[in-house]
C-alpha cells in the first residue's frame, strides 16, 4: 500500500539500538494531515488525493482557499500538497492520517526545500578549484575561463558560475524509519533530510523499494 503524509522537520538527534549502535537519526512532526480533496480518474483523469496539514489564523487564509475548506468542511490548514497514489480510490474526504501510517523499518522518501544561501562564488557553489595565492597571481577566486574564443563566440549553456545557491527541491531516497511516537505524531528517519528546522517536508514510500 502507498502511503504519504506532511509534517516539519524538528531537527536531529541519536537513537541506541538494542544491540548498542549509534544510529543517527532526523526527528520530523509528521501529521496529523486531512484528506481535503480527492480526484478520480474520471473526473480529473488520474487518481489523487490532496492532504492539509498545519494550524493557520483564519486571516491568512484568502476567500477562495476558504471555499475550498468549506466544500471539504475541514479545518483550515496552512499548507496543501497532492499526492498520487494507487490506493487513493479507497481514502475519503475527511479521513485523517497520522503517523501511524508508517511503521519501523519501512523505506521512504523525503522532500523538502533546501537551505537557502544566497549569493555564492563558484568554489562553494560548484567546488571549484582557487588560483595561486601568491603574491604574483593575479587569480585567486574568479570564475576561470570562459570557454573557446572565436567558436561558438559566446559562452555556452550550464557554464557554472556564481550565483543563488540552495533553497531548491530537494528528495533524498531510500530511508529508514528507525523509531515511531504515536503519542506525539514523530517521526524518527535515518539519516539527514533538506531544509532547515521547522520547515515543510513530504515523506512518502521509497521509489527504489
Amino acid at each position: 500500500m502507498e502511503k504519504a503524509i506532511l509534517g516539519t522537520k524538528l531537527g536531529m538527534s541519536q537513537i541506541f539500538m538494542e544491540d548498542g549502535s549509534v544510529v543517527p537519526v532526523t526527528v520530523i512532526a509528521a501529521g496529523p494531515c486531512v484528506v481535503v480533496q480527492k480526484k478520480t480518474v474520471e473526473t480529473d483523469g488520474y487518481a489523487s488525493v490532496q492532504l492539509g496539514f498545519g494550524a493557520v489564523r483564519e486571516k491568512s487564509v484568502n476567500k477562495p482557499e476558504k471555499g475550498h475548506f468549506a466544500k471539504a468542511d475541514v479545518a483550515l490548514k496552512k499548507y496543501l500538497r497532492e499526492f498520487r497514489l494507487e490506493n487513493a480510490d479507497q481514502m475519503n474526504v475527511g479521513d485523517e492520517i497520522k503517523a501511524d501510517v508508517f511503521a519501523e523499518g519501512d523505506r521512504v522518501d523525503v522532500v523538502g526545500i533546501s537551505k537557502g544561501k544566497g549569493f555564492q562564488g563558484s568554489i562553494k557553489r560548484w567546488g571549484q578549484h582557487r588560483g595561486p595565492m601568491a603574491h604574483g597571481s593575479g587569480y585567486h577566486r574568479g570564475s576561470g575561463s570562459m570557454g573557446a574564443c572565436s567558436t561558438p563566440s559566446k559562452v555556452r549553456k550550464g557554464k557554472h558560475l556564481p550565483g543563488h545557491m540552495g533553497a531548491e527541491r530537494v528528495t533524498v531516497q531510500n530511508l529508514g524509519v528507525v523509531k515511531i511516537d504515536l503519542e506525539n505524531n514523530l517521526l524518527c528517519v535515518k539519516g539527514a533530510i533538506p531544509g532547515a528546522k521547522g520547515s515543510l517536508v513530504m515523506i512518502k514510500n521509497t521509489v527504489k523499494a
